[in-house]
């Protein structure tokens, strides 16, 4: 039986749950929490839809990770999200303790099983998850470049009025002050965007989708972006379970690619049934490049922070 766990039952994983149960890609979806009740009455409701949506896939609601044994693909959303005015890096020490104890319980339950994060700082978490497993480093990734290639994708869409469906977005790096928006690899339609639009409005695009995450907060207030993040990491977790093989932006471990090693990066990879099977390097502009090896620098820095926390 093909099954998927999400971890955590708030908007980011309930959502997360529903588009995969309504992709029916796998025969079971687990949402489990720590909060007794929020994840049995989600998964009721959502079973509950099935016949509308028309979909088979079966819900289920647990707060004890043996519901969860022999997952082929784990996506960890558990954590404190940001409020206002909170940065990624504010979530370090309560997140790593919350995503220390997830993987813990991964293990014991699905040790065969491909590892998601989603939950913040993503490039640190992503890392201790992989530590803490000692699973193979294919089978932990991180999801931030599809969200924030996604955003660069609207932003230009929105600007140049071109079918959201022609436009073409890459980002790399970290997910955050380090994030790599790649111009020269975005397409609207076929043409390259620097054909389309002018380098200050490019420069402009490229800030907005840096930012793009506290827009959202700052707007909300009480919360933080789930719709797009959660069809991130659906599609993350459906490339997984039909090992499809297909190319997409995801922070993967860097190992001498484009002259970069030992650190959870944002990259270009092939996903399939074990995980990232391969990191797949794109043509970069010498800027680019230069702003990936920084990005680089600066996520290794931060998990030197990491490694000062007593877990």
């Amino acid at each position: 039986m093909s099954k998927v766990t999400v971890v955590g039952a708030g908007k980011y994983g309930s959502t997360t749950v529903q588009r995969i149960a309504e992709a029916d890609i796998v025969d079971e979806v687990v949402m489990t929490d720590i909060v007794e009740g929020l994840p049995q009455g989600l998964a009721l409701d959502m079973n509950q839809s099935r016949p509308v949506v028309g979909h088979r896939t079966k819900v289920v609601g647990t707060n004890d990770y043996a519901d969860t044994a022999g997952s082929d693909v784990v996506v960890i959303t558990a954590g404190l999200p940001r409020k206002p005015g909170m940065s990624r890096m504010d979530l370090l020490e309560v997140n790593a303790g919350i995503v220390k104890q997830v993987t813990e319980a991964i293990v014991e339950h699905s040790p065969d099983a491909v590892i998601i994060v989603v939950t913040n700082p993503l490039d640190q978490m992503t890392t201790l998850a992989a530590e803490v497993s000692g699973f193979p480093r294919q089978r932990v990734m991180g999801q931030a470049g599809i969200l924030d290639s996604s955003r660069f994708a609207h932003f230009i869409s929105e600007t140049t009025g071109a079918d959201i469906q022609t436009v073409k977005a890459v980002t790399l790096g970290s997910h955050g002050a380090t994030m790599v928006p790649v111009p020269s690899q975005c397409r609207v339609g076929d043409k390259p965007l620097s054909e389309v639009l002018d380098a200050e409005t490019i420069d402009d695009l490229v800030d907005r989708t840096r930012k793009g995450g506290a827009e959202i907060v700052g707007l909300l207030k009480t919360g933080s972006a789930y719709y797009a993040p959660s069809a991130a990491a659906a599609a993350m977790a459906q490339a997984v379970v039909e090992d499809s093989g297909l190319e997409m932006p995801v922070c993967a471990w860097v190992d001498g690619e484009y002259g970069i090693s030992g650190v959870y990066l944002g990259v270009m990879g092939r996903l399939g049934a074990d995980g990232v099977s391969a990191v797949v390097e794109v043509d970069l502009t010498e800027s680019e490049s230069a702003a990936l090896h920084e990005a680089a620098v600066a996520v290794k820095e931060k998990v030197e922070d990491l490694r000062q926390i007593e877990l």
